[in-house]
């Protein structure tokens, strides 16, 4: 119960960071969007992402924050597995799944409901 907690007060959390900035700057969401995704990934690079995704699991990997953790941290393995070639291989094996589904989920949407005209 405390796991469901957790993941809900940080991924609230990201989510009330994301609309403040979107609601007090004159930053876009697509701004917005690249920002999170690389605060995740210098984050997670420095060793601080890590840690608060072990407190709140999906409340820290699924927000787009996570997006950028995946990308570094799966770099970062790689590279320490297989060395310099693992700069082109870690950040498409951590994050493939969660590109696909976008993909795969986005296609069954359009398939699914007529767009607006």
């Amino acid at each position: 119960m405390q796991a469901y907690v957790m993941a809900f007060i940080v991924g609230g959390l990201i989510c009330v960071a994301g609309q403040l900035l979107m609601d007090l700057t004159p930053l876009t969401p697509a701004h917005v969007l690249v920002l999170f995704v690389v605060v995740g990934g210098i984050l997670s690079g420095l060793g601080l992402y890590q840690p608060l995704v072990e407190l709140a699991g999906a409340g820290a990997t699924i927000p787009l924050p996570g997006f950028g953790h995946a990308l570094v941290s799966g770099t970062i393995e790689d590279i320490n597995r297989f060395g310099f070639t693992g700069i082109f291989s870690g950040a498409f094996r951590m994050a493939a799944t969660g590109i696909t589904a976008a993909i795969f989920f986005g296609f069954m949407m359009s398939v699914i409901f007529n767009p607006k005209g």
